[in-house]
């Protein structure tokens, strides 16, 4: 075996910045919609709300108020006097929080049933806003540099995970069968197949694999750690230091591969997204303001 794994008192050296805290966030906030959902059906069971009932209308009402406010990100992105209203950041993550309240509310105030033809036009139109807004929330953080607004290039990704590769060579000196298996993955990740393939394999056949190869370099850093461990006669916790340093780095190798073999197809899909949202927006508005006409009106 190679002479050691890094020795720096338990720490290695990370790269200046991760690819993986969008990612990983996006999973809690995906979750956290499916469980407000469940919640939501949950209250209308629970309490047996009507959408005649006071509640039921004060909760639409409220999910009304929600979603109109959502106008305001679009707004202050256009009108010149409102950008210098803080940073774009924190105004796309309330765009976010009003984009789940929202239409949570109005499931809510809706009981999960029609009512009428123009309620369920708004009901699935706002639906399809909704879900079109989770979508294009996953396709921004893979073409943008978090939630500030700056777009990121490919050669600047490109750069990073370079810059990583380095890192992890010499981290992993002593494991080279795990830098075989991010390197073939890297591999496998950039080639360029046909046009509408490296779409599905980079949204849905790349993150599978991903998942086998992670488990496969997992396994091949506790084996080089045990031995390691053993020559030089290392605790437990040290041990435990030294791998959950090492995971860092392969998972934001693994990530950071995964945002370069992603950015293209991320790129055309979103600039798609912005031609298919806006459309449903409108009819959204539409229908909720002849929902709320007929509503007060018979």
């Amino acid at each position: 075996m190679p002479s050691s794994l890094p020795h720096s008192g338990g720490q290695v050296a990370k790269p200046a910045r991760s690819a993986r805290p969008a990612v990983r966030s996006g999973r809690w906030v995906y979750l956290a919609i499916a469980a407000l959902v469940l919640m939501a059906w949950w209250i209308v069971k629970a309490l047996d709300l009507r959408a005649a009932s006071d509640t039921g209308y004060w909760l639409g009402v409220a999910g009304g108020t929600l979603m109109l406010l959502l106008f305001a990100y679009p707004l202050r992105k256009r009108i010149r006097f409102m950008q210098r209203w803080g940073a774009a950041k924190w105004w796309f993550a309330v765009h976010m929080v009003l984009g789940v309240g929202g239409p949570v509310l109005i499931l809510i105030h809706s009981t999960f049933q029609i009512g009428s033809l123009n309620a369920g036009v708004a009901l699935y139109s706002m639906l399809i806003v909704a879900g079109s807004g989770v979508v294009g929330r996953f396709l921004y953080l893979r073409t943008h540099r978090g939630f500030s607004g700056e777009l990121e290039g490919l050669a600047q990704l490109q750069r990073q995970l370079g810059l990583q590769h380095e890192g992890l060579h010499k981290a992993l000196a002593a494991a080279p069968a795990v830098e075989q298996h991010l390197l073939a993955f890297e591999a496998e990740a950039l080639r360029l197949p046909g046009r509408w393939s490296k779409h599905l394999r980079a949204f849905v056949i790349l993150p599978w694999r991903r998942l086998f190869v992670r488990r496969a370099c997992l396994d091949g850093l506790r084996a080089a750690l045990r031995q390691r461990g053993y020559e030089l006669d290392w605790g437990p916790n040290r041990r435990r230091t030294e791998y959950l340093a090492l995971r860092e780095q392969v998972q934001d190798y693994l990530a950071a591969a995964m945002r370069v073999a992603q950015y293209d197809s991320a790129t055309r899909l979103f600039s798609l997204w912005h031609v298919l949202h806006v459309p449903f927006v409108y009819l959204m508005v539409l229908c909720a303001v002849a929902h709320v006409v007929a509503v007060h009106a018979y």
